[in-house]
């Protein structure tokens, strides 16, 4: 199926946070890089959100489901030569609602020694106007600079972004479905959330216990009021995805199976195991932003346990699912993973953020497991006979660039052949996770070499000319 999403021919893209460049930032690395994904044909760069992190590193539990990182923006244009331009005032007026309620939000947060809003005095914890209002007149240029903050970074973003359109290249964002609790958006509105009188959730979000996790995960974030969502016409989450396809090509929202059902555990239980299914106006959400935005530029994640309701409200909307090499390696033959089974609308990983490297993965295995999946990939109708060198990031490469996928991602860990001293994150734990870079000097030639021509050959190759078509 073609679709404005996933055009009709075969892309690669590569996935790489801004953090795991080698600055760790989107200064002259970020367009260095875009030069390199350029000259190799590659047409999607991929990267995780781009929010401020509530605690630590990770880009999943952030203080805002608008607001941009300063910390990956490299000094910003000194607000004077910025603030008063067409481009601020018409940004502002866009945006005013949320960047407001971030400043304050970001300025009270200091004023209490960073507590979480619910632990913040009555009055400011309930937003009551008058002292609110003082507050705001007590900390004007405070308040102002975090605006402005945030617009240097949006103004930033576009001319990367426009310079990535120039070389043919577009970028795919992540978008969390649920929002941190201790956040801007669950403060500023908690009438969107279900919380108590208190402020406190009542239920929070996770997945039950499957073979992974004999107890689930609770994952804490608070769950929607989707009744009050539904009535003023999912306004929230339509500014939401207008201030992402502002910045992004292509989304991925993350954990798509949740606007059929979500998980909903009870607040007091301490593990996911007593929690239960509740249904999602999905369906009407999505229905409500496309006859807002027309086709929509997003990608479903849809791993794990998905039922059929799922991916009947997916393809309803002709949004493209995702499909995993790494999970393909099991006996049974309908396993959507495995490369015979993807369809031309999927995007194909050999590995995601959450996932080991390709390296890593394999040396994981016990002999008898590696030789079954070398085997696997070797016997399959993908692979000439050439190619069967054993080589386990080689094989896997060619699998997925000779499959129907309309899109290859790669981690760029595994186009380096890196081990798992270069993995981003293991999930259900804390240390270690989310700090890896990559180096320059990691870049040989012969491997950009390798990769081109195995781009071209599989007719993945894409130019400027071609790409801006």
């Amino acid at each position: 199926m073609t679709t404005a999403i996933l055009p009709n021919r075969l892309e690669a893209g590569i996935l790489l946070h801004p953090t795991s460049l080698p600055s760790g930032q989107l200064g002259t690395d970020a367009w260095r890089w875009l030069d390199q994904l350029a000259e190799l044909g590659i047409s999607v760069w991929q990267m995780l959100p781009l929010g401020l992190p509530l605690n630590g590193l990770s880009p999943y539990q952030c203080v805002s489901a608008f607001a941009l990182n300063p910390a990956l923006f490299p000094n910003p244009i000194p607000e004077a030569e910025l603030s008063q331009t067409p481009a601020y005032r018409h940004w502002y007026q866009h945006n005013q609602d949320w960047v407001e309620n971030f400043a304050l939000f970001m300025e009270l947060k200091a004023q209490f020694n960073g507590a979480e809003w619910s632990q913040w005095p009555v009055a400011f914890r309930q937003r009551q106007p008058e002292p609110l209002a003082a507050f705001t007149a007590a900390h004007t240029e405070a308040l102002t600079a975090h605006i402005h903050q945030q617009f240097d970074c949006w103004h930033y973003w576009q001319q990367l972004r426009a310079y990535a359109k120039q070389r043919g290249i577009r970028l795919l964002g992540d978008m969390p479905i649920f929002v941190a609790y201790d956040s801007a958006d669950v403060w500023a509105h908690p009438e969107l959330f279900l919380l108590d009188s208190e402020g406190q959730p009542t239920v929070v979000t996770g997945v039950p216990p499957d073979y992974f996790s004999a107890t689930g995960q609770r994952w804490g974030n608070p769950h929607y009021n989707w009744s009050l969502m539904q009535a003023t016409q999912f306004a929230w989450w339509r500014e939401r995805l207008r201030y992402h396809f502002d910045c992004f090509d292509l989304v991925r929202i993350d954990h798509f199976r949740g606007l059929e059902a979500a998980w909903t555990i009870p607040a007091t239980s301490p593990t996911a195991i007593e929690g239960y299914w509740t249904q999602v106006p999905g369906d009407e959400l999505l229905a409500c932003l496309q006859a807002a935005c027309g086709d929509l530029p997003l990608v479903a994640e849809d791993l794990g346990i998905i039922t059929t309701e799922v991916t009947a409200l997916r393809k309803k909307y002709h949004l493209p699912g995702m499909s995993v090499l790494q999970f393909a390696f099991d006996h049974f033959l309908d396993n959507p993973h495995k490369p015979w089974n993807v369809v031309e609308n999927t995007v194909y990983y050999t590995g995601t953020h959450d996932n080991d490297t390709l390296v890593g993965w394999f040396q994981s295995l016990s002999p008898e497991q590696q030789a079954w999946s070398l085997d696997l990939l070797k016997q399959n109708s993908f692979l000439s006979t050439e190619q069967n060198t054993g080589k386990i990031t080689d094989l896997m490469l060619a699998t997925v660039f000779q499959s129907a996928a309309g899109l290859v991602m790669l981690p760029w860990q595994d186009v380096l052949g890196l081990g798992s001293e270069a993995r981003m994150n293991v999930p259900g734990t804390i240390e270690g996770n989310w700090h890896w870079r990559f180096d320059w000097h990691q870049v040989q030639a012969d491997t950009l070499a390798r990769l081109k021509a195995q781009l071209q050959h599989y007719q993945r190759y894409h130019t400027t000319t071609v790409a801006n078509q």
